[in-house]
């Protein structure tokens, strides 16, 4: 433990050393139980079978799922997937890599940039408190679009901020970095790559007055790197589908921020708490942040703690504001809350044990309450998803994390608590998201169906999906399902070129199912007794897992 607090409290220049520590840290964070937790629904399994279907047509240009156009997202992550697919194999483990990795990546940059703005020590705050925190602890391990985001556009405003510092000798690269990570962001999520840094960054010159910036900028140079990065798959999806920018550009921004088209609306104050059970424990400490800006104001335009704040504020209103709401849209902010709390610590650091320790005591006594809570969660639940000797021993580390924060307070130094508060958040979301995600999250997934219909299909046989469509089930079965009275979010899909064959009503699906034909079938299970009502042929049960049931006819 002392040398611990030695590498905590040093203040020596060593960044490679340290980016080497926090990468083997959060590397053994990340990666284990990866290829255990099968791939759950939606998203995951549409995320994965997108770049399958590209690596099996060779098409990176146009995506698809389960065979139809399907343009609600950029490809940068499908790119990223399908070559780990193709060097890895199609896999849980390659499919969640990337996103691991662009976490990982993420907590390096948050580093360097809270290591340049205010020294060694607030850069590895900054890492460890963005790194534990609860939020980006679960999502940094799954296949999702939304982690690639915040790390770009993290990146595309860290990089900025790092460039408009006073004195700066490496700008032309911070610069140029920042348009090269903003088109990587229009990649991964479209024009709020552009929208978001691009209000942060007015909003700054605005209220800084620091004009001469538009000529520093890097604007001749900057903007070709840019378009050249990002411009080239939107032209040439543009050129092979017609009806791409209507859809993209019109109903995937426009409609989905200024309408609730998608059915994603929830109440102005909805991203507070996840705010709070996101940046959990360390979100008890932004109110104290807050307060320290507000004091520190004068000194805000020289050293970027405004534009820190600027950063968290305007992305936070913006999704606030905003028609569909989805607990990971305010990720980004993350970065700029972590650095602002690891200056925060860093500069307390050496001050003797706080006397304001309301705050201190209401995380270690959250702690604790949780972690009996978790205990106590199988004897009080009818069908608990964690078994008794899970639920014990995620309750005690919670138990041991609010003890030793406890103990850390009668210690000398802020630095302490700091310090065991990390380690405390660490473990509990690591052993705690292994033991809860390889427990629970298999109800979720349709692996074990998927698989069973690949098993027991041959090349005339037709799988299906009566009612429902479960995009993982289509990655599993490695093939193209068949969809009865369902189109959901491939409706616009269904509507490119002829796909009557494999958009089927009751109608038109019951001759094929009492046909010859072999077919296999998933169907929820409350949907069956109608279902069975309809046929002919009785269907026979291949399987069963949570609500759903696999079929067939022969």
């Amino acid at each position: 433990m002392n040398t611990f607090s030695r590498f905590f409290s040093s203040r020596e220049d060593r960044p490679a050393r340290d980016l080497a520590i926090l990468c083997a840290l959060f590397c053994l964070a990340f990666l284990p139980i990866l290829h255990r937790i099968p791939l759950l629904e939606p998203d995951e399994g549409r995320y994965a079978e997108i770049p399958r279907e590209m690596l099996e047509s060779g098409d990176f240009v146009t995506p698809y799922l389960n065979y139809v156009k399907y343009f609600e997202k950029p490809p940068l992550l499908y790119w990223l997937n399908a070559l780990s697919f193709k060097i890895f194999g199609l896999n849980e483990f390659a499919a969640r890599l990337p996103t691991v990795l662009f976490a990982i990546l993420g907590i390096l940059l948050t580093y360097h940039v809270g290591r340049t703005l205010y020294g060694r020590r607030a850069g590895l705050f900054s890492a460890l408190i963005l790194g534990t925190a609860t939020g980006y602890l679960v999502l940094g391990r799954f296949n999702v679009i939304d982690m690639i985001l915040s790390v770009c556009m993290g990146a595309t405003l860290g990089f900025f901020l790092l460039a408009t510092r006073p004195g700066e000798k490496r700008a032309a690269l911070y610069y140029h970095l920042f348009y090269l990570c903003a088109a990587l962001t229009v990649l991964a999520k479209g024009l709020i790559g552009i929208v978001l840094p691009g209000g942060v960054i007015v909003l700054y010159i605005l209220l800084t007055r620091r004009w001469r910036l538009l000529a520093e900028m890097r604007l001749l140079t900057g903007i070709p790197l840019f378009l050249l990065a990002a411009a080239p798959w939107f032209v040439l999806v543009s050129l092979r589908n017609p009806e791409f920018a209507r859809f993209f550009f019109i109903h995937e921004h426009f409609e989905r921020f200024l309408t609730k088209v998608h059915g994603r609306y929830e109440p102005f104050w909805f991203f507070i708490p996840v705010l709070a059970g996101g940046m959990f424990p360390w979100s008890f400490f932004l109110p104290a942040a807050a307060k320290r800006l507000w004091q520190q104001r004068s000194a805000a335009r020289d050293d970027g703690r405004l534009f820190l704040f600027l950063w968290a504020a305007v992305i936070f209103l913006f999704f606030s504001a905003s028609d569909s709401k989805l607990i990971p849209y305010i990720f980004p902010i993350f970065p700029a809350l972590a650095i602002l709390l690891g200056e925060m610590f860093s500069a307390r650091g050496d001050e003797a044990a706080p006397t304001e320790r309301g705050v201190p005591l209401l995380v270690a006594a959250l702690f604790i309450i949780v972690g009996i809570g978790v205990s106590l969660y199988p004897h009080l639940v009818p069908k608990p998803r964690l078994g008794v000797a899970e639920s014990a021993i995620f309750g005690l580390i919670f138990v041991a994390g609010g003890g030793a924060c406890l103990a850390a307070l009668r210690q000398e130094s802020r630095l302490a608590f700091f310090r065991t508060l990390a380690i405390s958040s660490l473990t509990v979301g690591v052993v705690g998201a292994a033991i809860v995600l390889a427990s629970s999250t298999d109800r979720k997934s349709s692996r074990d169906l998927g698989l069973l219909a690949r098993a027991n299909a041959d090349g005339a046989t037709v799988i299906a999906s009566y009612n429902t469509y479960q995009q993982g089930f289509s990655f599993y079965a490695g093939r193209r399902i068949l969809l009865v009275n369902e189109k959901n979010e491939l409706d616009f899909g269904s509507r490119q070129g002829d796909q009557s064959r494999w958009f089927l009503d009751d109608a038109r699906f019951f001759p094929l199912w009492n046909s010859p034909t072999r077919v296999i079938l998933l169907v929820k299970k409350d949907a069956f007794p109608a279902f069975r009502q309809k046929t002919t042929l009785p269907p026979r049960q291949l399987g069963e897992k949570e609500k759903f049931l696999l079929v067939t006819n022969h």
